[in-house]
């Protein structure tokens, strides 16, 4: 048989139906699931963008928020009359009992800026003071003096006392810098941080630390007296614990009161 030859029109025509009934065959074969599955393929994007809804009441930063320096005080208002009778917290838990009961007998509230330290290994000093109706306050954590170190561990000091007052008083509103009289810059803004807008400093200091006797200790204190003195005193001395009723004649005899800090600074 003479074959006849195709023009190139016609072979084109030829495999385009050939092409047409080729993939009308193949549709046929396949089931009606994966007839679907083509066509949902067909229309999915290339790419996918899931969007989490945030859960409501949650902070859109865990950056703590900033705070301004603390201010340093010194003294209460002049023009009143009221001192405060406040305490560098540490030393022998029995001494310090004895504190509270002298204290006690005068009728006298005092401010306790405790060290973190100290309280931890003596937690049950915690409700002891509070329950005399006296206040706590942050003395550090290990009592360092603070000019001597950086930023970094002045700000571990603070708040490592913050979190045991936390933990076993609910807390503190004030703090007091150790090894220090007058707090720097450094040490105003490391508190301020820490959520402490007042840091408590001192003008009256008879320096009972050195254990001069009780003598020394409550004269030292009636020659500094005025009006909103801080008088700065320490537990854990024998000799503070018995200058006390000569601490509180003097004060009583000026006419003055004895309040907690925070009495004398609100």
């Amino acid at each position: 048989m003479r074959h006849l030859p195709w023009s190139r029109a016609s072979r084109r025509s030829f495999l385009a139906l050939a092409g047409t009934g080729l993939a009308a065959a193949l549709a046929a074969c396949r089931g009606p699931r994966e007839q679907q599955q083509q066509g949902a393929l067909a229309v999915r994007p290339t790419t996918t963008t899931r969007t989490i809804p945030r859960p409501s009441g949650l902070p859109t930063s865990t950056a703590p928020a900033a705070r301004v320096p603390a201010r340093a005080v010194f003294h209460g208002p002049r023009d009143g009359r009221q001192v405060a009778l406040t305490f560098h917290g540490s030393g022998d838990p029995a001494l310090v009992m004895r504190l509270l009961e002298e204290v006690g007998r005068e009728h006298v509230p005092i401010t306790v800026f405790v060290v973190g330290r100290w309280l931890e290994q003596h937690p049950e000093m915690a409700a002891r003071i509070l329950a005399g109706g006296h206040e706590l306050g942050n003395h550090t954590y290990t009592h360092p003096v603070l000019g001597r170190l950086g930023r970094a561990e002045v700000d571990r000091e603070i708040r490592g006392c913050r979190a045991v007052l936390k933990r076993l008083a609910g807390g503190g509103h004030y703090f007091r810098p150790s090894g220090m009289t007058a707090p720097t810059p450094l040490v105003l803004a490391a508190a301020g941080a820490a959520g402490y807008p007042v840091v408590v400093s001192f003008d009256v200091d008879p320096r009972d630390y050195a254990d001069p006797g009780a003598a020394p200790v409550a004269a030292r204190v009636a020659a500094g007296l005025q009006p909103g003195s801080i008088v700065s005193l320490h537990t854990g001395h024998a000799g503070t614990v018995a200058a006390i009723p000569h601490i509180v004649a003097a004060i009583r005899a000026r006419g003055l009161n004895p309040v907690p800090v925070h009495q004398l600074l609100q």
